[in-house]
């Protein structure tokens, strides 16, 4: 590894970030804009592209052009990573603090450079700014990136490469941070690796991160209705089979209740569907309400909703179906009435097709009794 020069892994650093740059661009192209930040991500490793060409140019460009814009672009790139993080995981901020700080650094290197020439002093001012910023990304990601493997990816990332810029720091602070950056020694081959290796996996983890979230988003459009997001008839019967499968095991079945919002259809027609799906919304947002965290509320079809009911017995579902009546009907520009037909599990030889077909008998006799009740089957 002695043998590559600095300019050479600078050059491979240039390459990949190339590269990366190119997958992100596209990637926030032809991503849904839901999946946000893949835009700040793209344009890290294009700024850290044009950081490596500065670096690369020492010698032939100007020292403001390989020395001072180089430093300043490698901050703002780490800055807009950062952000996009931010971005991706719901959060704004960021952007204001350290992208003046990365501005404010340019003064700084200038005078590094040309009012007090000083490599040591420039490398470490250098260094802490990059670890302040990577120490508040950790820092974010901790704390808001849950526990998925990318997120986790890229904290390690993170956290290594903070532990390399803190030994360049102490060796720069203690006279070894050698004569400049291109001097072809272990030390500065090790730290320029290093970093070659950071853009590469930081833009691996960012590309990770956002492939997680469309293939989360994916499957949640598979399984969810997309106007009420409450799970769909085949993922809603997904869920029964399970739990039909559970109830040969612990002997306690479940409930089931088939819920009809009483003539929707004229609700429709004289009001127009625009009110109609807001009367959807709000009877599900008013079910899910007094529904426990083990209950499944789905859409069945239309107007028809299926309420999954786990481990519970007849009392115990009319009491729901009771909160349900309450909920949905007062206090509300768009309260409404609905029947609902009530069964529960017999026992081993039950089966879905049996349940449904008791629940859906036990929903239109409370229909043909009046609508807006409970009967059960």
């Amino acid at each position: 590894m002695t043998n590559l020069d600095p300019r050479s892994l600078i050059a491979m650093a240039g390459l990949m970030a190339s590269l990366m740059a190119v997958v992100l661009y596209f990637m926030r192209r032809y991503y849904p804009p839901s999946i946000q930040g893949i835009g700040y991500w793209a344009s890290a490793p294009m700024t850290w592209l044009l950081a490596t060409v500065m670096f690369s140019g020492r010698g032939v460009f100007p020292d403001l052009f390989s020395m001072v814009i180089a430093n300043t672009l490698l901050l703002l790139g780490t800055t807009a990573f950062y952000v996009g993080c931010r971005r991706f995981l719901g959060h704004g901020g960021g952007w204001r603090l350290w992208g003046t700080v990365a501005a404010l650094s340019a003064l700084l290197f200038t005078w590094l450079t040309y009012g007090h020439p000083s490599y040591p002093l420039r490398l470490g001012s250098f260094t802490a700014l990059m670890i302040c910023i990577y120490a508040a990304n950790l820092r974010f990601l901790l704390h808001h990136g849950g526990k998925r493997f990318p997120v986790r990816l890229v904290e390690v990332v993170l956290a290594l490469h903070i532990a390399v810029l803190a030994v360049r720091l102490s060796t720069t602070l203690v006279g070894r941070a050698g004569s400049d950056l291109m001097e072809p020694s272990l030390y500065q081959t090790l730290y320029i690796g290093a970093y070659v290796l950071t853009v590469l996996m930081l833009s691996i983890g960012a590309v990770l991160m956002a492939t997680d979230r469309l293939t989360t988003e994916l499957n949640h459009l598979a399984t969810h209705d997309a106007l009420t997001h409450t799970l769909n008839r085949r993922a809603l019967l997904e869920r029964f089979e399970e739990e039909l499968a559970r109830s040969q095991r612990t002997g306690r079945g479940p409930a089931i209740m088939m819920l009809d919002l009483d003539h929707f259809k004229t609700v429709n027609d004289t009001l127009g569907h625009q009110h109609g799906d807001a009367v959807l919304v709000h009877f599900v947002e008013r079910t899910q309400a007094v529904l426990r965290r083990a209950d499944r509320l789905g859409r069945y079809g239309g107007e028809e909703f299926m309420v999954l009911l786990p481990e519970t017995d007849i009392d115990d579902a009319r009491s729901v179906a009771q909160r349900i009546h309450t909920a949905t009907a007062s206090g509300h520009a768009l309260d409404c009435q609905l029947s609902i037909g009530v069964t529960t599990w017999h026992g081993p030889g039950d089966t879905l097709d049996a349940m449904l077909a008791r629940a859906d008998k036990a929903l239109y006799q409370a229909k043909a009794q009046g609508r807006n009740q409970t009967c059960t089957a």
